[in-house]
């Protein structure tokens, strides 16, 4: 009968744990979420203050096999001195992917800009990598591949 008690109590700690390791890793996704809104957001607004927090200093972007901005300096002086007027940014499909202090996120995106009086439309996915440094998220690395439109 000990035996059982103690089994049974062993399997209740371990369910315990695997439970708040679940809310944990749905914490984060949530995060990581908000924070690719955020940057969405800062690309519709220009704003750089955003950029300086949510991209790490040897960030990385490379769009369509080519590297666009090779440090977070170089992104943010891209996203200032742009032609394009960003109308709307929507992320259409998420998938996050939690490892420790490391994540990726994957998605698709439909933009709506504004480029010499012409308004279009732009499709991409997109993988960006995270790395949780002295306690908040910063994106380390971005791909973007634009979806041919039919």
């Amino acid at each position: 009968m000990k035996r059982i008690i103690i089994a049974l109590c062993v399997a209740v700690l371990a369910f315990g744990f695997a439970v708040k390791a679940q809310a944990q890793t749905e914490s984060m996704e949530q995060e990581l979420i908000k924070l690719e809104n955020e940057w969405g957001e800062a690309l519709v607004k220009r704003d750089t203050a955003s950029f300086d927090r949510i991209i790490a200093d040897d960030y990385i972007g490379i769009n369509d096999g080519s590297v666009f901005a090779p440090t977070k300096a170089q992104y943010i002086e891209y996203v200032k001195s742009s032609k394009e007027e960003i109308l709307s940014f929507v992320i259409d499909e998420w998938k996050v992917r939690v490892y420790g202090d490391a994540a990726v996120v994957i998605g698709s995106i439909t933009m709506k800009m504004q480029s010499a009086g012409k308004e279009m439309t732009y499709q991409s996915r997109f993988t960006d990598t995270w790395v949780k440094r002295a306690g908040r998220w910063q994106c380390v690395a971005g791909h973007n591949s634009t979806i041919a439109q039919k």
